[in-house]
């Protein structure tokens, strides 16, 4: 049972060694980046409970004018009752509007809350959305010193590398012997052609000159 769990842990540790050394072999950027979504949903998220806070505070505000309506209601009902001599109805007035007064006060001070936490929520959300811009364009920038970065280095492995100044050498020079031999070709194909036309056209002068004699000792 003790050898089990040994090779248990040992296969725990070797798992989280391998994760943490795959992390470091990512590329920089790449961590960054999944940083930076991490923040934009949490960012997300604390939005929607911000939408939520001020349907609250909506629904609060609704609750708390309503019970202000009836309170004052109750009060005027009260009151024309009392001047009617209608005792039951005046004390069941009565008791309603303390009722809905009572209501409306602690709504009240739950909607002064409700604000007081909205407000604040609303300042760290732009504070959470200023802090994700800035990282964004922190982002924007070494990801434009990486590209420099790596430019520079290819550049150098270019210039600097008698591999590649080799390779370009052995390249053009395979160029310029092909482009030799096609010349060659071109012109000896040329010159040959050149030799027939003018070997068949002296042929046939001579025999024009064999068929017409001309008598040179005649004047």
């Amino acid at each position: 049972m003790a050898n089990l769990l040994t090779k248990i842990k040992d296969l725990i540790i070797a798992d989280l060694n391998e994760t943490r050394q795959h992390k470091e072999k990512q590329n920089p950027i790449d961590l960054l980046n999944q940083y930076l979504r991490q923040c934009e949903q949490e960012t997300e998220k604390v939005g929607k409970l911000i939408e939520r806070q001020s349907s609250l505070k909506a629904e609060f505000t609704r609750e708390y004018h309503q019970a202000t309506e009836r309170a004052e209601k109750r009060k005027y009902q009260a009151e024309i009752a009392l001047k009617a001599g209608e005792t039951e109805l005046y004390q069941f007035a009565s008791a309603e509007h303390q009722q809905y007064s009572e209501r409306a006060q602690r709504l009240n001070a739950s909607l002064a809350q409700v604000i007081e936490q909205l407000r604040e929520l609303e300042r760290k959300h732009e504070e959470m959305k200023q802090k994700l811009k800035d990282m964004h364009l922190r982002r924007m920038e070494l990801m434009g010193r990486e590209n420099v970065t790596r430019a520079n280095i290819k550049i150098n492995q270019v210039s600097e590398s008698n591999s590649y100044s080799d390779q370009f050498s052995s390249k053009f020079k395979d160029i310029e012997n092909y482009l030799e031999r096609l010349e060659h070709k071109v012109n000896h194909s040329y010159f040959q052609s050149t030799i027939d036309a003018r070997i068949e056209q002296l042929e046939k002068e001579k025999s024009e000159q064999d068929d017409n004699p001309v008598n040179l000792t005649k004047e």
